[in-house]
């Protein structure tokens, strides 16, 4: 099955989760130089994009990823204002809706998957 059979196929949850992984994942890999090059901020943002382009062409292995991340976004989000201890609103401001939406967009995916 080619990639244009597989846009036709396409619906609203999995557009928003190609649409999410791939946004965090180009910003997370645009935030890296500001961040002194974290080895993990990187890491995140190409397994990301991964999941994104598997998500999109419907790939088997897809589900796995979505919960890797799942997992690892939480990690990285509560160790993270763990260790600001919201005390930076920023990061505070920034961590808390992609904690929200990383949760949102899996459940979503996940009840999709499940039909």
């Amino acid at each position: 099955m080619t990639i244009t059979t597989k846009q036709k196929r396409i619906n609203r949850i999995q557009l928003l989760t190609v649409g999410f992984y791939t946004v965090t994942g180009i910003l997370l890999l645009a935030f890296l130089p500001f961040t002194s090059f974290a080895p993990h901020i990187g890491l995140l943002g190409i397994v990301s994009l991964i999941t994104a382009y598997s998500v999109y062409t419907k790939r088997k292995w897809a589900s796995w990823l979505v919960f890797i991340l799942v997992v690892a976004n939480t990690v990285f989000a509560g160790v993270t204002l763990f260790a600001v201890g919201f005390s930076n609103l920023i990061v505070t401001g920034m961590l808390i809706p992609y904690l929200v939406f990383t949760w949102v967009v899996t459940v979503e995916y996940l009840l999709l998957k499940r039909d």
